[in-house]
Order: structure tokens, then C-alpha cells, then sequence
């Protein structure tokens, strides 16, 4: 078994604990501030969720950004960054910054690292830790905290996950040649990490866009041997248009963040099937710390 494939079936319990955590922690955002949320990567995929399940939840305007990206002129009540290691250089730069202007709260899985002291506020999520360079349990533990805090009940997502994990992975979904994830709303947040953890641990072949996006330019790459993976239910009739395709559309009743666990799975399974490492993906790290600028 791999490092990744224990993490993945640690997140029921995970999510569980994040619940307590997301009720007693300090520095998360209040109803009606004006908040932006920051993340590299993955971590960039749960702010992009979590920003828009708390402003389409009406707890007020919530950007979400890369960090590299962050707008430096925009005014914002409170900065949220979500980071595992807590070393990311682009990361560490925003919340030194923001501070001067507005309070910042880390979500971070290690308290000795500098993010400690770069952020007002730090959310320890050190029991969602990982030793795989690709994350599974951190983000999703990072993104059930979030969603607790918006009042969620976490518990029948957790039950949820828990009966995923013990699923069967179709056979079609393992021998697919190309996948492309597809989500509204907050689920894109979800699609586009689902792409992201094919890419990282699998080296597959994976695209992701919103929904209705798809019918625009996507679509005729799909093909027999090929799926399309959309999170929650479709209410646009996308499998009706996938259909002449030959390319199998996969539609799963569940939450997305519960939907995500299937094909973090699916994605370990491929790359052990390919003979890969999935906890240690070639050219990749835990963190990206870059140079001291001049």
C-alpha cells in the first residue's frame, strides 16, 4: 500500500475532527467581512470551493486567488490562506504583506515552519498531515473546516466518504485513455483539483472546466475509451450531448468534496498500475520555496 493511498482513507476522520477544530478555532472569517482566500496549486483548487460556498451561502463577497496572483490594491476585512507545509515562499509573501492591512488566518498542517509568524491567526490541522508529496487529506480536512464554519454538518460527509472508500473502481475508469472533470459552482474548485491529482500522481492524461463550458470547445475531444466526469448531479442534459460521443459521462448523486475521494483513488490505482510512485510524482516537491528576491 502507498503513503497516498492511507491518506486517502484517513479523511472520514479526519473531516470529523475538522468540525471540532473549525468551532474552537480563532481568526476565521465572520458573516458579512469582505474576505479573500489564497492557496498554491491544491491548496488554490479548496479556496476557489470554499469561497464560492460562502458567498453564494450569503456570509458575504469572497475572492478567491492564486497566491502568485493576489490583486495588492484591493481592500479585503480578512485574508485566509490555506497552506500544508506552511513554507510556500509565495504564500509566506502575501500574508507579511496583507497584515499590515488586515487580519490573516493561516490553515496549516505544521506549526514549526514560518507561516507560524506570518499570519495573525494560525487553524492547526497537523492531524490531516501527509508524507506524500501529493495531497489528499490535508486539503479535503482543510476544505470540511472551511465548510463547518459556514455552519456545514460534516458528519454525513464523512459517513459518505467512508462508504466511497470501500467502493469497487470500474474497470473503464482504470483503462481510460483521457478524463475530463466538469463542475458548477463550487464543485469546478473540486473538477479542477480532480484534473490536478490525475495529472500529479498518475501522469494522465485530464482537463477540467465548468459545466456548461463544455459544450463550447471541450467536447470534441471526448471519444470511446474516454470519460467525462462530472461532479453532482447533471441538470443541463450534458450526458444526452456526451452520449454521440462514445465517451462514458460519470455522475455520482454525491457531494463533490465525497465525489473527489473516488477519483483521488482512481488516481493512486492508475499509478501503481503504470508502475509509479504515486506518494513521490516526478519533478515535484512538498513545498515550493524559491530563491530570496534582491
Amino acid at each position: 500500500m502507498s503513503l497516498t493511498s492511507d491518506e486517502i482513507a484517513r479523511q472520514p476522520d479526519a473531516w470529523r475532527k475538522a468540525a471540532d477544530v473549525a468551532e474552537a478555532a480563532d481568526g476565521l472569517p465572520k458573516r458579512g467581512e469582505r474576505v479573500a482566500v489564497i492557496g498554491c496549486g491544491t491548496s488554490w483548487f479548496m479556496a476557489e470551493a470554499y469561497a464560492v460556498l460562502r458567498e453564494t451561502g450569503g456570509y458575504g463577497e469572497t475572492d478567491y486567488f492564486t497566491a502568485s496572483a493576489y490583486p495588492e490594491d484591493r481592500d479585503y476585512d480578512r485574508l485566509v490562506a490555506i497552506t500544508r507545509s506552511g513554507t510556500t515562499t509565495e504564500v509566506l509573501d502575501v500574508l507579511r504583506r496583507a497584515r499590515e492591512s488586515c487580519p490573516t488566518v493561516a490553515l496549516t498542517a505544521d506549526l514549526d515552519t514560518p507561516v507560524v509568524n506570518a499570519a495573525d491567526h494560525i487553524v492547526d490541522l497537523g492531524f490531516a498531515d501527509e508524507r506524500s508529496v501529493v495531497q489528499t487529506v490535508f486539503a479535503t480536512t482543510a476544505l470540511a473546516t472551511l465548510r463547518a464554519s459556514l455552519g456545514e454538518d460534516i458528519e454525513p460527509l464523512a459517513a459518505a466518504a467512508q462508504s466511497v472508500l470501500d467502493e469497487p473502481l470500474a474497470e473503464e475508469w482504470l483503462t481510460a485513455e483521457q478524463i475530463t472533470f466538469l463542475g458548477d459552482g463550487w464543485a469546478h474548485g473540486v473538477a479542477r483539483e480532480a484534473g490536478l491529482k490525475m495529472r500529479e500522481a498518475a501522469q494522465a492524461w485530464t482537463e477540467s472546466y465548468p459545466s456548461m463550458e463544455y459544450r463550447h470547445g471541450p467536447i470534441s475531444i471526448a471519444a470511446p475509451n474516454r470519460l467525462v466526469w462530472h461532479f453532482g448531479r447533471d441538470t443541463g442534459e450534458l450526458a444526452k450531448d456526451v452520449a454521440p460521443t462514445g465517451a462514458t459521462f460519470v455522475d455520482h448523486p454525491q457531494d463533490a468534496q465525497v465525489d473527489l475521494v473516488r477519483v483521488q483513488r482512481l488516481a493512486e490505482a492508475i499509478a501503481r498500475a503504470k508502475g509509479l510512485d504515486p506518494d513521490h510524482p516526478r519533478n515535484l516537491t512538498r513545498s515550493v520555496v524559491l530563491a530570496a528576491r534582491p
